[in-house]
């Protein structure tokens, strides 16, 4: 699952509504909305972001906050780590090869190792 896919499944739950009735609102197949939801589809476009926030009526942060989330929810992650340094390439390498296997808490751990003060879906 992505961090867009959480976010709509959320909202979807939240009011209640089937994936077939959200999907036909927002003019996509169930089938599509489902693999969005569970990480299975690319991230989402600019105009299906916009869809899914006139929809829900989602207040302007809220609303940055969701484009924030699609922008990091692309589920194949290609790192070209040409011209950074070896321990860059080795980094890359092996969270590619590891992150399937990590619990929870040391993603997390990595995550806030990353950010910084920043909050999650920051770009």
């Amino acid at each position: 699952m992505t961090p867009f896919g959480e976010r709509l499944r959320a909202l979807r739950a939240e009011r209640g509504l089937t994936l077939k009735e959200m999907a036909g609102e927002l003019g996509v197949s169930p089938t599509y909305l489902s693999a969005l939801e569970h990480g299975r589809r690319g991230r989402p476009n600019w105009g299906f972001v916009q869809r899914v926030i006139q929809y829900f009526n989602v207040i302007w942060d809220d609303a940055e906050d969701l484009q924030r989330l699609a922008d990091v929810s692309h589920p194949r992650v290609v790192i070209d780590t040409a011209g950074l340094s070896p321990q860059a390439t080795l980094l890359a390498n092996r969270l590619a090869r590891d992150i399937a296997g990590l619990p929870p808490e040391r993603i997390e751990a990595l995550l806030a190792a990353l950010l910084g003060d920043r909050p999650a879906g920051s770009a």
